[in-house]
């Protein structure tokens, strides 16, 4: 059997160990230990999963390989590069490291390849076993921890940013590109507050209460905003990375035509004041490099997929009702309960997946839409049974449609940033689909029971 390497009960050992290791383990002791046991375990796990994927009888071959790309990714940083990206394509923003110690962990192949020898489990465990392999390689966090710039410092020409990565960003041009430094120091610690080397009545300050940046002119004497995200922009900002943020170090740097300011703002990358005083937010790039481009947007790129999910289903539903409502005492329909089933079971892997993950979860966040369309067709057939006036008809689609855009569009205006306020933008959805709601299936129950009403 073609699972049996696979799936043997060592390979599995691997797995879970891989999962609780890169998601338990090194949170809680980080450390060379640790590390090097995420390296060990993910080569038992590799080199029987990537045999899986390649031809019959191509153990060897699998194993081989497997040994080649790990060290390849482990000592150049074109390989680390590469493995970078490639995570980043199947399992979200990701960052490996060239570390050649990694190495260390090789001899897990000869572990693997014992295993193989060995005999195959049972056909039922493969079903059970490949979900787990996959699961723990396409999960796992062998990429790193998440880039934060956690420090920046001015050194003559020379502006340093450093973070969670061994590698920081370094710019000799005033913040206006970067590249890496694999030969800075991590540890290195920044500063909250610094005046202009020639301008000392100048000075700006990091408040670490958000990603703001204050700024006196009188010599610290009085403080004004020079530059920050509102409340709103902030909020969108944090669901994006699914933890605080705020501006924890910033430099200075004196230039001929004025000065410039760096601001190291955590998970959200820097901020650059160029000599124009103008303000631009930079991100990391999967290789772990500052650029404009990787900023993440807070004018409306952040998709608010939960509450246009919610959106969606409270169409439906609306529709739906609308439908039944109408054909209440008509007909006997034994089915009245498959649509609102249909409906409820269609909007689940919207609210509970990522399109943006690519694989298995992008499909089954796809597969929702044919069930909530069946949903509404059911409803409609089962109304026309019924024989419901068809302004009826009308009225309850009509229905759902408006409460759909009724929540959507205060929480899509929101991402674009206006209102601001996500506690306003709530306010605005909840009495949009309980007016609109009410109303509609008002004129829906009227319209059914009245026909001679139409116009």
């Amino acid at each position: 059997m073609r699972y049996a390497w696979l799936c043997h009960p060592a390979t599995l050992v691997a797995a879970l160990l891989l999962l609780v290791n890169d998601h338990l383990l090194k949170q809680a002791w980080p450390g060379f230990v640790t590390g090097k046991l995420s390296d060990v375990a993910g080569l038992v796990v590799a080199a029987p999963l990537l045999s899986l994927l390649l031809l019959r009888k191509a153990d060897l071959a699998a194993t081989l390989l497997t040994g080649a790309l790990f060290t390849l990714v482990k000592t150049t940083e074109t390989g680390a590069e590469a493995a970078s990206l490639a995570w980043t394509f199947v399992a979200g923003p990701s960052h490996v490291l060239a570390d050649p110690s990694d190495l260390l962990a090789l001899p897990a192949l000869g572990l693997a390849w014992w295993v193989r020898k060995h005999k195959a489990p049972r056909r039922w465990l493969a079903v059970v076993g490949v979900p787990v392999a996959v699961l723990a390689v396409a999960a796992t966090g062998a990429a790193g921890s998440p880039p934060a710039a956690d420090a920046v410092r001015v050194d003559g020409g020379r502006i340093t940013v450093t973070g969670t990565w061994a590698s920081g960003n370094v710019s000799t041009d005033g913040g206006r590109t970067w590249r890496l430094a694999p030969d800075s120091d991590p540890s290195a610690q920044g500063q909250k507050s610094m005046c202009v080397p020639r301008e000392p009545r100048r000075c700006y300050w990091v408040r670490g209460d958000g990603i703001r940046v204050m700024q006196s002119d009188d010599a610290s004497v009085t403080w004004q905003p020079s530059w920050e995200l509102s409340p709103g922009r902030l909020e969108l900002l944090e669901r994006s990375y699914g933890e605080r943020v705020s501006s924890v170090s910033l430099a200075v740097q004196a230039t001929a035509r004025g000065h410039v300011v760096v601001v190291a703002n955590g998970r959200d990358g820097v901020a650059v004041r160029d000599e124009s005083g103008r303000w631009t937010r930079l991100g990391y790039d999967p290789s772990g490099r500052l650029t404009a481009g990787a900023a993440t947007a807070v004018d409306g790129g952040q998709e608010v997929s939960g509450e246009l999910a919610v959106a969606l289903l409270a169409g439906v539903w609306a529709i739906v009702a609308g439908l039944m409502i109408a054909a209440r005492g008509r007909r006997r329909i034994a089915t009245h309960w498959i649509a609102p089933a249909l409906a409820t079971v269609g909007v689940l892997p919207y609210l509970l997946l990522d399109p943006e993950a690519g694989g298995v979860p992008a499909l089954l966040w796809l597969a929702g839409a044919p069930l909530l369309l069946a949903a509404v067709v059911l409803a409609i057939v089962e109304s026309v049974l019924a024989k419901i006036p068809s302004t009826a008809l009308w009225w309850a689609l009509g229905t759902g449609v408006l409460v759909a855009l009724g929540i959507a569009a205060p929480f899509r205006g929101w991402a674009f940033g206006w209102p601001d306020s996500y506690d306003v933008a709530l306010a605005m959805a909840a009495f949009f689909s309980v007016a609109i709601g009410a109303l509609g299936l008002a004129l829906v129950r009227r319209t059914a029971r009245n026909p001679a009403d139409q116009t």
